[in-house]
């Protein structure tokens, strides 16, 4: 069986390289976390085929959690009406064989605990069956967004006999599928440790065949590196202009272009203009031109003269953010653009 993870860095063609990977033959099943990398990867199979293939399954984590592994054997027997993402009650706490620790009083199956339910049932065996047999071939893109029993879990079903094929990037992690109280609390803090988690369960680690980005420039290679602390290169020696503004009227300038992103920290459906937020932008390879706008405490780091040290997970959104620029690349204090916001 050959049975990979690629660790990648931002623009350097994980998806591409994944998707390249398909054939019509061969049956695959392909699993990623949130539902614009979802339609992302399937934009990008129509695009190499044509249309959809029939031997090739696109499934959000969630779904394929639910409609795959636990509807066919649990669904009837324990009388559950789907999933729900609000977070179980901190107490009463039900001991891990108790059905109540996995579901609403109203049989809403709680989303942050589903996979431990799976492996409580001790079904774990038959969904590894059940996989072997529908397809050959499972592949998971944005491998890093898995977290607290769903990370457990995705290591369990790897022993499938079956090839294997993960893609992502350790620093865009940005959300996790799950969490639940300390399970897996720690499992983004340190990338030696999390890339032996993988070596255990027996992948083979690849870093170096994706190590350079081939969206970015060097100039924006460079920044990030430098800047916000992470390791990337560019793919070839091209250049662009990556700079910080905070001219109101350029800025203001830079609000009204209809073709340069604007990224947000958060809230960016309140700004009547071309934009995203930066944690939600990950998976996006459209963009060209790319204004990065600060929050407070990113501004006051930037005047410092380094993201470096700046929260891990506003880092790592940051990196993200940046890494979407195939062109230029400006940062703008988010207060200079409050006077666009809408309450």
């Amino acid at each position: 069986m050959d049975k990979s993870v690629v660790f990648a860095v931002a623009g350097s063609g994980k998806t591409t390289r994944l998707v390249a990977s398909l054939d019509e033959v061969q049956r695959f099943l392909l699993v990623t976390y949130t539902e614009a990398n979802h339609d992302n990867l399937r934009a990008k199979v129509i695009e190499r085929f044509g249309y959809l293939p029939p031997n090739i399954a696109i499934y959000t984590y969630f779904r394929f959690l639910h409609s795959f592994c636990y509807r066919p054997f649990l669904r009837s027997k324990k009388d559950t009406r789907g999933i729900t993402f609000n977070a179980p009650e901190r107490f009463p706490v039900y001991p891990l064989t108790d059905d109540r620790r996995y579901m609403s009083p109203n049989r809403w199956l709680y989303a942050n605990r589903l996979a431990k339910f799976i492996e409580q049932s001790g079904l774990v065996g038959a969904v590894v069956t059940r996989m072997e047999k529908y397809f050959d071939v499972f592949c998971v893109d944005e491998v890093q967004d898995f977290g607290g029993h769903d990370f457990n879990f995705l290591l369990s079903i790897s022993a499938a006999q079956m090839n294997m094929n993960f893609v992502g990037d350790f620093y865009q992690h940005t959300f996790d599928t799950s969490r639940d109280g300390n399970v897996n609390s720690n499992l983004h803090e340190n990338y030696d440790t999390y890339k032996k988690k993988f070596e255990r369960a027996r992948l083979k680690v690849d870093t170096d065949s994706l190590k350079r980005s081939r969206r970015c420039s060097k100039s924006v290679c460079d920044f990030i590196t430098e800047k916000i602390g992470i390791d990337i290169q560019a793919h070839d020696e091209r250049t662009s202009v990556v700079r910080f503004e905070d001219n109101p009227v350029a800025v203001a300038a830079l609000y009204r272009d209809p073709v340069t992103v604007k990224l947000f920290y958060k809230e960016h459906q309140k700004y009547d203009c071309f934009s995203q937020n930066w944690g939600a932008s990950k998976g996006m390879d459209c963009y060209e031109d790319v204004c990065v706008a600060l929050n407070p405490g990113t501004v006051k780091a930037w005047n410092a003269g380094s993201f470096r040290d700046i929260n891990p997970e506003t880092r790592n959104k940051l990196y993200v953010a940046c890494s979407r620029a195939r062109g230029n690349l400006t940062l703008v204090p988010e207060a200079l653009l409050k006077v666009h916001k809408r309450s």
